[in-house]
């Protein structure tokens, strides 16, 4: 692995690209994290991908090696999308990409793929909700609701106290709750510590849901509400569409989203395949690496 940094518009990204001895020219894979990880998600899909693709991953701004805006403003969904936009046409700017993302970085990815149609021919999304299924399901799922309820923990004025405290321990036992005992190695809970040691990197990663697009009243009534709050019934369901190849891989034991984020998303993205694995979390890439990178493989090859 090589690692880079790119300025765009003035915040230095932080990515890595598997460097491989033959210069053949390659189509490119960008693989984006969610929170609270950090390049190093993906290390099993750069190892088998780098065989047949340029394989790039970045650490999204806020994150790890990545700078991190003081400005809120920043993270809102709309300028993260063109920042990610000009980061994939800054690292690869001959032909469109594949773009592979799980959680955060899904929520870039699906309206990446709709407003930047020109820089993506296959987009594969990993229990990351498409944003308009998603909204349906916070207006009308009250299990929804109550998945994301952990996210006002996030946003109150004390998180970034809360997560940091007693070396990361809600990270570790809060957010990473549900992936399978025994799926990371003690040198990658080191490596993880590492990441969210990072000067201003727990404050970063928290930008995210501070800027969220719409989030639903808490239901503890004692709670002030921070951040982007809006009634259910207030919601707007975004028109997300996206017309290129598109896989889901799905794990049902998702602590996040209910399994119903997956209902319907073809009326959004007509060219689609979804797999589901039934016993999977959220962690779909770090507990079942070798069926996440199969089913990519897979996906590529035919479709």
């Amino acid at each position: 692995m090589k690692h880079h940094t790119v300025d765009i518009e003035s915040v230095n990204i932080h990515y890595v690209e598997a460097v491989t001895s033959n210069n053949q020219p390659r189509q490119t894979m960008i693989f984006l994290h969610g929170f609270p990880e950090y390049w190093g998600t993906w290390h099993a899909q750069l190892d088998y991908f780098s065989k047949e693709y340029r394989v790039i991953a970045p650490d999204l701004p806020g994150y790890n090696l990545s700078d991190k805006p003081q400005q809120q403003s920043f993270f809102e969904v709309p300028n993260l999308i063109q920042i990610i936009a000009k980061f994939i046409q800054s690292v690869a700017p001959q032909q469109k990409i594949i773009l592979v993302a799980h959680d955060w970085g899904g929520a870039i990815a699906w309206p990446l793929a709709a407003f930047f149609p020109q820089l993506i021919e296959k987009l594969v999304i990993l229990n990351a909700a498409h944003p308009s299924i998603f909204t349906r399901e916070m207006i009308s799922n009250p299990q929804q609701r109550q998945k994301s309820e952990y996210i006002h923990e996030l946003i109150a004025a004390d998180g970034e106290q809360k997560l940091s405290h007693n070396h990361f321990q809600y990270l570790k036992e809060k957010i990473f709750a549900g992936m399978r005992e025994g799926t990371l190695t003690e040198a990658q809970r080191i490596a993880y510590e590492s990441v969210w040691s990072q000067p201003g990197a727990v404050n970063g990663m928290l930008q995210y849901y501070r800027a969220m697009p719409q989030l639903a009243p808490s239901a503890k009534a004692s709670d002030n509400p921070n951040g982007p709050v809006v009634a259910a019934t207030k919601m707007k369901i975004p028109n997300i569409r996206i017309g290129c190849a598109t896989l889901i891989l799905w794990g049902e034991q998702d602590q996040a989203f209910v399994k119903e984020n997956i209902l319907g998303v073809e009326e959004y993205v007509p060219n689609l395949q979804i797999k589901r694995f039934p016993d999977a979390s959220h962690w779909l890439q770090h507990e079942l690496p070798n069926q996440v990178n199969q089913e990519i493989d897979d996906f590529l090859k035919h479709h």
